[in-house]
């Protein structure tokens, strides 16, 4: 990602429980860009111009869905990798990467109805904040623009779900051993009670979920090269077998493991995802 510099900010702190983190995307030269990208399970607000224009043309799913996104846009959690083509001009992307529950505790959006896709500022309250991020005369006064509108957001008490919370930090700390069942047991809920309250917090079944992270676990691994063999590799993520991860990464990064082992080190990454040009 030559063309582009990418800054990764940690969340402010009042609001390191909803934001994992912001990354600030600049490119300066006059050519077209075009970035592809794996899916994380997380959502975001996105922040995107040039002297006052939006600076992304379109942006089209591995499906096949396209979709041409306002300046200021909240994006929900997506399971298939895209593409992110953007217009021939220098641009700054600001974007901020939700933690996996925030549509819903900051928003109060069913994030299921969010999965996969997008809304504009309007849509979520935001339609000042547009013309404020355009005004603003450095990065400093966006991100305490941002930071501002979205503790307004956070102060209207929108309810949590500490069992689906309490979920997500057993995935996270467990993801090569855990599987949906023990999430069940641990919870004493049916498949369908908790599949749903999840949905609904996270916009995402818990397999799904799952699987995305392991993905992402595993692109981790290959980058290290920590091991030789990509059985190895899906051994120490608990894949059922080596035709496992190879099916998830064809579907998270639509490429085979073998042109992936060979862009692997073309892969930016960071708490965002991975993504590359």
């Amino acid at each position: 990602m030559h063309s582009i510099h990418f800054t990764v900010l940690p969340p402010p702190a009042i609001l390191k429980n909803e934001v994992e983190c912001v990354r600030i995307a600049e490119h300066r030269g006059k050519e077209a860009v075009t970035i592809q990208v794996s899916p994380t399970g997380a959502p975001g607000m996105v922040f995107h111009h040039h002297n006052g224009h939006a600076a992304l043309e379109h942006i089209v799913t591995h499906s096949g869905r396209s979709f041409c996104p306002p300046p200021l846009f909240l994006s929900g959690p997506v399971i298939e990798p895209s593409v992110m083509t953007y217009k021939q001009t220098a641009f700054t992307t600001v974007q901020v990467i939700f933690k996996p529950c925030a549509l819903k505790t900051l928003f109060g959006i069913n994030a299921s109805h969010l999965a996969p896709g997008w809304m504009g500022p309007q849509e979520c309250g935001a339609l000042d904040l547009t013309s404020q991020l355009m005004e603003a005369r450095s990065r400093q006064e966006q991100m305490t623009l941002l930071t501002t509108f979205l503790l307004s957001r956070l102060k209207q008490e929108k309810p949590r779900d500490m069992l689906i919370e309490e979920s997500l930090h057993l995935i996270h700390a467990h993801m090569g051993s855990l599987h949906v069942r023990d999430l069940l047991n641990t919870f004493h809920l049916s498949e369908r009670q908790f599949e749903r309250r999840f949905t609904q917090a996270v916009g995402l079944t818990p397999q799904a979920y799952l699987r995305v992270k392991r993905f992402n676990a595993a692109i981790h691994l290959i980058k290290t090269r920590r091991f030789a063999r990509l059985t190895d590799v899906a051994a120490a993520l608990n894949f059922t077998d080596q035709s496992h991860l190879i099916r998830d990464i064809k579907a998270f990064s639509g490429l085979t493991p073998t042109r992936l082992a060979g862009q692997v080190d073309d892969f930016y990454h960071e708490q965002t995802g991975y993504a590359f040009v």
